[in-house]
């Protein structure tokens, strides 16, 4: 079964909209990004200097940086070719230059990544053989299936599970099961997106003036 990629579906939410200058004035702009007729995934971007703010469906962020915060997110357009994305974003480094978050922040609990983390951890220590003999069971049962209850609950689980008498994941609340946000990743393409539309009306704005 094909799974569509956050880049992929970004792509499919902006696939018809368009670009309005509200203000433009050196580094200071104001750049709205929309549907014609509906402000559904619409978003604006607001920069000023060593600031550029992401506003609209998705929440707002604003980071902090270089004085141009545009030439700011232009730096990892080369990582695009070198992986074949279509647009290049950078969340680790990005998020590293907020200033301020959306309510769900940039980086949250996630479920996939504890299952994910619960099974490396069984692995690390020897234990996947064993996966056959009862402990896989028990194991879905008492920690994998409550992954979705939240990260207290989960966590709370891991730590109170035992096999044959002895706790299998001591010290496992120091593991990192958050991921990036949906919000802050579908910001970050509409950062990397909306910038290149930008670049791309520059471009033909000054191919279109007389030499």
């Amino acid at each position: 079964m094909s799974t569509t990629s956050p880049e992929e579906q970004f792509l499919r939410d902006v696939a018809e909209h368009t670009m309005t200058v509200i203000r433009e004035d050196g580094v200071s702009r104001h750049i709205r990004f929309a549907k014609p007729g509906t402000s559904c995934m619409h978003f604006d971007l607001i920069t000023w200097p060593g600031y550029l703010c992401y506003t609209g469906d998705m929440g707002t962020y604003v980071f902090q940086r270089l004085t141009d915060m545009f030439e700011f997110f232009r730096t990892d357009r080369d990582y695009k070719k070198r992986n074949g994305a279509k647009l290049a974003v950078n969340l680790s480094y990005w998020g590293e230059k907020l200033q301020a978050t959306d309510r769900d922040g940039y980086r949250k609990y996630s479920a996939e990544k504890f299952r994910a983390n619960v099974m490396d951890w069984i692995e690390q220590r020897g234990l996947t053989g064993k996966l056959g003999h009862g402990l896989r069971d028990e194991l879905q049962s008492e920690v994998l299936d409550h992954a979705d209850d939240g990260a207290d609950a989960a966590y709370r689980t891991a730590m109170d599970f035992d096999w044959n008498g002895k706790r299998v994941f001591p010290d496992f609340y120091e593991v990192d099961s958050e991921d990036y946000s949906h919000r802050f990743v579908w910001c970050c393409y509409a950062l990397a997106w909306g910038i290149e539309q930008y670049d791309a009306a520059k471009r033909l704005a000054s191919e279109a003036v007389p030499a």
